[in-house]
């Protein structure tokens, strides 16, 4: 009897090392499996950023242009920011209500030659959202869908945009935010470069989506202020003009950035051998034709800034 049970205990220690080995042997090959999986994951996707969301078809710097970009398809919205006398973080490309598409709440148009007296950094939020900026047709951009839309704070945003990618089940989109300032404006139409980082860093941290953040400048002093400070933030060196080489620009700001961003007609292959050996996604601004997209594309660049997402999408 004593025999038996020593047999069926010795079965049993059999049999579970038969699983054992068994089950090992599966783990051992699915880790080879996704090992060799992960080995040949494909390099990261085109960046197709939309230009103030859409502009070509929604107003400007809306939340609607946001979520018309991501319904496209694009994987980063564009944005600019300003900051208002309530130190409001305020989505607009101008410190100022502009003279092509504000009008103001007794539906007065500022002419060219006033637009600055309606400085943002001198008006608080509650006021600045009374003007609207969407309504008004704009030549440039005659497809632009119109509708009565405020300046939004970067804050509301977020959270429209956020919660559209949630109800849509979509993948997250990144965020380039630019931060508008020049040295002869500074305290005048917005604060000096480190209080204005750290009012647009402290309403990011805040929706905690710091991995999805692009800063992007003209700017040296605010992208060298992210750097000492917020050394984890993606940063994009904003170039237009010819005045200074690229290599010039890059000694300037003391520094490697994530993307180099220049004006789209600057793209060469020198700049372009500049941004490999460095490490430097090249994604360059405004792309508004089909064939310039399709060149760049060929040429090897990480992305394009469109206002119109549709047309890469759509072909």
């Amino acid at each position: 009897m004593a025999a038996k049970v020593r047999f069926r205990n010795f079965m049993k220690s059999f049999r579970l090392m038969k699983y054992m080995i068994f089950y090992s042997l599966i783990i051992c090959l699915s880790s080879c499996s996704m090992k060799q999986s992960s080995s040949s994951v494909s390099p990261v996707a085109f960046d197709l950023q939309g230009h103030r969301g859409c502009r070509g078809l929604m107003p400007e710097n809306t939340i609607p242009a946001m979520i018309k970009a991501i319904d496209l398809g694009v994987t980063t919205i564009e944005m600019d920011v300003v900051i208002s006398k309530d130190r409001q973080v305020v989505v607009s490309h101008e410190p100022f209500m502009s003279a092509e598409i504000a009008s103001s709440p007794e539906g007065k148009i500022p002419t060219f030659a006033d637009q600055r007296q309606f400085n943002l950094y001198e008006m608080n939020y509650d006021e600045i959202k009374r003007w609207d900026v969407g309504i008004r047709p704009l030549l440039r951009f005659p497809g632009q869908a119109k509708f009565n839309i405020h300046k939004p704070l970067l804050r509301d945003l977020i959270d429209s945009v956020e919660y559209h990618l949630k109800q849509k089940k979509v993948k997250p989109v990144q965020y380039s935010i630019e931060i508008k300032s020049v040295s002869s404006t500074d305290n005048s139409y917005h604060p000096e470069p480190a209080a204005f980082v750290e009012l647009v860093m402290d309403v990011i941290k805040s929706k905690n989506i710091d991995s999805r953040i692009i800063i992007q400048s003209f700017d040296i002093r605010v992208l060298q202020s992210l750097h000492k400070n917020h050394s984890k933030t993606k940063t994009a060196l904003l170039i237009e003009g010819k005045s200074k080489s690229p290599e010039q620009k890059l000694e300037e700001l003391g520094f490697t950035p994530t993307v180099f961003s220049p004006e789209y007609r600057l793209v060469d292959s020198k700049m372009l051998a500049l941004c490999k050996n460095l490490g430097m996604k090249l994604i360059p601004w405004t792309v508004n034709e089909l064939k310039e997209i399709e060149k760049l594309k060929s040429m090897g660049v990480d992305g394009i800034i469109t206002d119109y997402p549709d047309l890469i999408m759509n072909n």
